[in-house]
């Protein structure tokens, strides 16, 4: 296959403040409604057919999801699954329920999809609505599917009734957006979404939403020093492994970034010379997510047209056996001098992104972002629900934390420092790439990243352990999450992490 066509496949979305009477429930063909935990009567009052509503919830547990299902007398039978929230739900609570809620819609027929939120104030009500939205655009994101007969989308519009007033939808759309891209590039089979065909897509994208576009192929890796990064392309084919760095630039084109975003992406692990086992290697198609998390965060900063200079640098290539791949006990020299000891092939992540690192803290953002699925023992120490966190500023836990819990996307943050670099201390190079012994691993890895950002560069690396679950997580309903997106708009929008050193 000699390329892929990327569609993002946007959903119309229309509001109708005002109550939501018969005839604006009677427009959509399913409708999902949230309503607080002990709803009144005076609340389901607003709604037409109100008693038959609160008569069903009547017969179904307090805690009970969906609350009810049911469908309306009118023309469409509208099909409506509601739920309920409790006061002070937070973000991952209110999303998860939006998944769960729209995974009961979208069997029907494609129609018009209605979220109608009431017993709610005005602010509450826009926060909720926001994330039923999220949630819905998830779901009515058809993923790519290389079936004969294609599956048609669940709902081919949205409208949000009852509201009080019109609310301001552009960053979950934005984030949807980001969030889906970053998902459509991660199922992509390794035979479809190659380093060429990844390239080309993400350069027809920069071209169509105006992005400076460099591609540094392995000639030119070479001339720059990239010894690292090589040393896991080594083992392929040919040589289609590449960097890429694009720049967004609201203003000036020749603003230092303010921001800048690396991602992780090794389009297949086979594990490289320490070949992995099958069931680990099943889905090694999706180790380049992280670089689908860092492009689906730029296309969101760009979408809402945010006033800050943002970088974003993907490094592509795939991890294979072979004559020439790499192996243990390899010493190669990174792009900035330092030169590793090789211990365990399938430690390739941190060998790719070590490079990659270099060359953006050299940029001298105020901020780097990295996102990677970088270890196992993430995942041990947290499950697939939180991802882990790793900065050179231990000040930032405690807003990395609140960036999570707001954003619905949880993260739990790690110590890294040169003690841990104790670890993997070589004979024959200045540093290990990873400990024989397994040890902490995560933390080891993150640590093994530091050495690697230049100009005391503010840095937080996240190891995407919640990248990957079954049945979804948050308002995702699909094995590969898109983790990551959200949270760097909460960054970006909510925390503003570039004052970390005011």
């Amino acid at each position: 296959m000699t390329g892929i066509a990327l569609d993002l496949h946007d959903i119309r979305i229309y509001q109708k403040p005002g109550r939501a009477d018969a005839k604006t429930l009677a427009s959509v063909d399913q409708l999902l409604l949230i309503l607080p935990a002990r709803p009144t009567a005076a609340d389901l009052r607003k709604l037409p057919q109100g008693q038959k509503l609160q008569a069903l919830l009547r017969k179904h547990a307090a805690d009970a999801t969906p609350a009810l299902t049911t469908r309306l007398s009118n023309n469409k039978q509208t099909l409506v699954v509601a739920g309920r929230l409790a006061d002070g739900s937070d973000a991952f609570e209110q999303l998860t329920l939006g998944r769960k809620l729209v995974s009961g819609l979208t069997g029907q027929k494609p129609g018009s999809l209605g979220i109608c939120v009431t017993g709610f104030d005005a602010e509450n009500e826009a926060v909720i609505i926001n994330n039923m939205l999220a949630a819905a655009l998830a779901a009515g994101f058809p993923l790519p599917s290389y079936k004969s007969s294609a599956a048609k989308p669940p709902f081919t519009s949205i409208r949000l009734l009852g509201l009080a007033e019109k609310i301001d939808t552009s960053r979950a759309e934005a984030e949807a957006r980001g969030n889906n891209l970053a998902r459509w590039l991660t199922v992509q089979p390794p035979n479809m979404l190659d380093a060429n065909n990844y390239a080309g897509v993400v350069r027809d994208l920069a071209k169509d939403k105006g992005w400076e576009f460099k591609r540094f192929g392995t000639k030119e890796l070479e001339e720059l020093g990239a010894g690292a990064f090589l040393a896991v392309a080594q083992g392929n084919e040919d040589d289609s492994a590449c960097m890429l760095r694009l720049r967004y630039r609201p203003a000036a084109k020749k603003d230092r970034p303010v921001l800048s975003l690396v991602g992780k992406g090794i389009i297949f692990d086979t594990g490289g010379t320490n070949l992995k086992p099958f069931e680990s290697m099943l889905d090694m198609h999706s180790d380049m997510q992280g670089s689908a998390v860092a492009l689906g965060a730029f296309l969101a900063i760009s979408e809402l047209e945010l006033p800050i200079a943002v970088d974003c640098w993907l490094a592509i290539t795939e991890n294979r056996t072979g004559p020439r791949a790499y192996k243990s006990q390899d010493v190669v020299k990174a792009a900035n001098g330092k030169t590793i000891q090789t211990v365990h092939t399938d430690a390739e992540g941190r060998m790719a992104l070590a490079d990659a690192l270099v060359f953006a803290s050299r940029e001298q953002p105020d901020l780097i972002l990295d996102y990677a699925t970088l270890t196992g023992a993430c995942i041990r120490a947290l499950t697939n629900r939180y991802s882990g966190v790793f900065t050179n500023r231990s000040d930032l836990h405690p807003r990395l934390k609140r960036v999570g819990r707001r954003s619905g996307e949880r993260v739990w943050p790690f110590p890294i420092g040169k003690e841990f670099m104790e670890s993997l201390e070589s004979d024959t190079a200045d540093f290990m790439q990873c400990s024989p012994k397994g040890e902490g691993d995560h933390i080891l890895a993150a640590s093994f990243l530091a050495e690697f950002i230049e100009n005391d560069t503010p840095w937080v690396h996240m190891d995407l352990s919640a990248g990957d679950r079954d049945g979804g997580l948050g308002h995702v309903g699909s094995k590969f999450t898109g983790f990551g997106v959200r949270y760097t708009l909460g960054v970006v929008l909510d925390e503003n992490l570039f004052k970390a050193n005011d």
